[in-house]
């Protein structure tokens, strides 16, 4: 008997052997089964995701058909997630504290005569987040041997101020020095923080051309922070007053951070996380000169929020920055969160570091 003869003989017998042991029995079962339609059913869509999953391993183009759906799954989640990371809800109640409150040995603010309680909205899409308040020690261990740069005005002060306080806690003895250091009249400021290894700097930029000018400083030295945050935009509505220039320099900071990002898009040097540190709302009765309630009004405020988005700075317009989104969580604490109407309690900012820690878990893909 030749070689082939055997090879057709072997095939002959596996083909009947399929016929016997698979299509008969296959046969006699679908002939039950389709006497309840119910047990038809349940038995094809089991025989169907049998054969799928046996046979997808033996297709490449399926496997990767499966792997490319499970990916854009996976960033729909993440995309969805950044996009909901600023809705904060606020709870601003009487300060029921103060019964007790002795004027003489405490200095009273407007801002103490109400407690301030925040959270995520609470909805299935934000509770599949998982948004989480990082303690000390969460925090500690994302910023571990990071180097994180603010900049910016007022608003980025009071960020960095609750940034290191939740890093370092209120009651470090070196808050009260860094609190004097960093209120410095119009100055910059930068700790190193040993016990993580964290570096923070702070950089004082009241106008974008200063932080355009920060992003070409990092260019140049081919040195980039791992997280910047960064924002401005209450200086120039106070001394340019002119939306179509904030416009314009807004779209030159883009370009710079654009043109910044390909050359750390490498496996040595990692692409820094940026964000948008956005303007507060503004309560123009509140405001403590005659100037400001003149050239800070509603319609120049909108104008300059236009601007930011015309500009596609931001992720959500296609930019590269995400937005800590000030605007809503001042607009939803209200005027009892500020007693100026343009600088907030520092329990805003607060919420605003809490965002970003959890924008920095989902975008390096990390859970606590």
């Amino acid at each position: 008997m030749t070689l082939m003869t055997m090879l057709g003989a072997v095939q002959l017998g596996a083909a009947a052997a399929c016929v016997v042991v698979v299509l008969i029995p296959m046969v006699m079962a679908g002939w039950h089964l389709s006497r309840n339609r119910m047990l038809l059913y349940c038995g094809v869509l089991f025989i169907t995701l049998a054969v799928c999953l046996h046979l997808t391993p033996y297709f490449p183009s399926v496997s990767d058909f499966v792997t490319s759906v499970s990916s854009v799954v996976v960033f729909d989640h993440r995309s969805t997630c950044i996009n909901l990371v600023n809705d904060i809800a606020w709870e601003v109640k009487p300060n029921v504290s103060l019964h007790h409150f002795n004027p003489t040995n405490n200095v009273l603010s407007s801002l103490n005569l109400y407690e301030k309680r925040w959270d995520w909205s609470k909805s299935p899409k934000h509770d599949a987040c998982d948004f989480q308040k990082l303690s000390k020690s969460d925090a500690s261990d994302l910023l571990n041997g990071s180097w994180v740069v603010i900049a910016g005005d007022s608003q980025a002060r009071f960020f960095t101020l609750s940034l290191l306080n939740l890093i370092l806690g209120p009651q470090a003895k070196r808050m009260g020095s860094v609190r004097a250091d960093l209120f410095k009249r119009h100055s910059d400021y930068s700790i190193l923080v040993h016990e993580i290894g964290m570096k923070l700097d702070f950089v004082w930029a009241p106008y974008v051309v200063n932080l355009t000018n920060s992003m070409m400083g990092f260019k140049t030295k081919k040195s980039y922070p791992d997280v910047m945050v960064m924002g401005a935009g209450l200086w120039h509505m106070l001394h340019v007053n002119n939306a179509s220039n904030y416009d314009f320099a807004l779209r030159m900071l883009k370009n710079s951070v654009v043109s910044l990002l390909p050359l750390t898009a490498s496996a040595s040097i990692k692409s820094p996380h940026l964000f948008w540190l956005g303007m507060p709302m503004l309560i123009n009765g509140m405001l403590n000169t005659q100037e400001k309630r003149e050239k800070m009004s509603d319609r120049i405020w909108h104008a300059y929020d236009r601007s930011l988005g015309d500009s596609r700075l931001l992720r959500q317009t296609g930019g590269p920055l995400v937005l800590l989104d000030i605007q809503s969580m001042t607009w939803n604490c209200g005027p009892r969160c500020t007693s100026d109407g343009m600088h907030y309690d520092l329990v805003i900012y607060e919420a605003a570091v809490q965002v970003m820690l959890n924008a920095l878990l989902i975008e390096s893909h990390q859970s606590l």
